[in-house]
């Protein structure tokens, strides 16, 4: 049996030996997520057919890609003798809700700076969604107006500021806690999607080649992650990553960034990054769904029993659905393996704007069967048995 929750001696994939290995992860995900093949009904028109990396699987409270990096990232806030963790999201934060439970697993504290609005500030946030699982495990939430995020930046840099100053406050309280960067994205976390890469290299069949590989990128990590894999280990699909919060600069910036805090020289983390097809899926704004997008998401549930969330996975398959649509040549006949991120639980802040549903809800009543002469009339649950 696996020491679950335990701290172990980590074994890099062997195409990464010129890399910064970390010693050690902590067992938290359900590994090796599946690899399956999925009736997803976009894209019919072209001929693809579709597979889909399941990473919402890696567990119920931990759902998502953020698990497999927190296992470095808690491993070393476990070997330096950390009493607590601090971490950045939005107030729906998928990352910042999977801190609060890994933690909570490792019997770390958890200090969440959560981005709100401004006429939110002095408001209970409520028990929606990812809220409810991070209140659930005790986290501490610390609002912080989004005005006051984008006058420092709005960016990666201004969350570090943030993290950094909360940090601060709890080193003045006498506590020791880790700093854990926005997504997890930084060179240690990338090690998770390093690993994932080398997992996936033993799920694919040769006889039925990916062609291309499509991701949410939010903070960037997953993507920066999977694209350094993909050229260390020789991988010959075309990586897609959807931007969901930044312009393409940022990511392939972040991604050279990544390649290089792990080891790799300025022209090896250049030509990583400029490997990588970067597609536009903002849309409306940071979790901020279009009816479209949202009437996408429901389509694929519909038809493949596959939910996808609608702040990353929804928004990045509707968006590259739609790039390709308009380059139909460059997908025709392929194979397209769509890495899902998880996401679920955010899902549910979008209830009343999936009314649209079909109303498939109608009344019961069983038939009465009469009773036989000589039987006594069952009037009741005295009745019964």
């Amino acid at each position: 049996m696996a020491p679950w929750l335990q701290r172990v001696p980590f074994k890099a994939p062997s195409w990464t030996s010129k890399l910064k290995a970390p010693p050690t992860r902590v067992l938290l995900a359900n590994l090796p997520t599946p690899l399956m093949p999925w009736s997803c009904p976009l894209l019919q028109d072209l001929s693809v057919r579709w597979s889909l990396k399941r990473d919402d699987l890696c567990g119920l409270e931990l759902s998502g890609n953020k698990t497999r990096k927190l296992e470095f990232l808690l491993a070393e806030a476990l070997d330096k003798g950390h009493d607590c963790v601090v971490t950045v999201g939005g107030l729906q934060s998928n990352h910042c809700r999977a801190t609060a439970v890994a933690a909570r697993m490792v019997n770390l504290e958890s200090h969440l700076v959560l981005l709100v609005k401004d006429q939110m500030l002095e408001q209970d946030p409520g028990l929606e969604g990812n809220l409810l699982l991070s209140r659930l495990t005790d986290a501490t939430l610390h609002l912080c107006a989004a005005s006051t995020y984008r006058s420092l930046g709005g960016d990666l840099q201004a969350a570090d500021r943030l993290n950094e100053e909360m940090a601060q406050q709890l080193r003045r309280q006498g506590k020791n806690p880790y700093v854990i960067p926005v997504g997890g994205t930084c060179p240690l976390g990338t090690w998770g999607y390093l690993s994932a890469v080398d997992e996936l290299q033993e799920q694919l069949s040769p006889e039925d080649p990916v062609d291309h590989i499509v991701v949410a990128a939010g903070s960037g990590g997953t993507l920066a992650g999977l694209a350094l894999a993909l050229h260390l280990a020789g991988g010959k699909q075309q990586l897609h990553g959807v931007n969901i919060q930044h312009e393409p600069d940022v990511y392939r910036k972040l991604i050279a960034s990544e390649a290089m805090g792990l080891g790799c020289d300025e022209t090896l983390a250049s030509a990583v990054a400029g490997e990588v097809q970067l597609l536009s899926g903002a849309g409306l704004g940071y979790a901020q769904s279009s009816q479209l997008e949202l009437r996408c998401l429901a389509e694929v549930a519909k038809v493949s029993g596959v939910v996808l969330d609608h702040v990353y996975a929804g928004k990045a398959l509707y968006h590259f659905c739609e790039y390709a649509k308009a380059n139909p040549d460059a997908f025709r006949n392929s194979h397209i393996l769509f890495w899902h991120t998880g996401g679920l639980f955010g899902l549910y802040s979008q209830a009343e704007r999936l009314q649209s549903l079909p109303k498939r809800v109608s009344s019961f009543q069983p038939t009465q069967p009469q009773p036989k002469v000589g039987e006594r009339e069952n009037t009741g649950p005295e009745g019964l048995g």
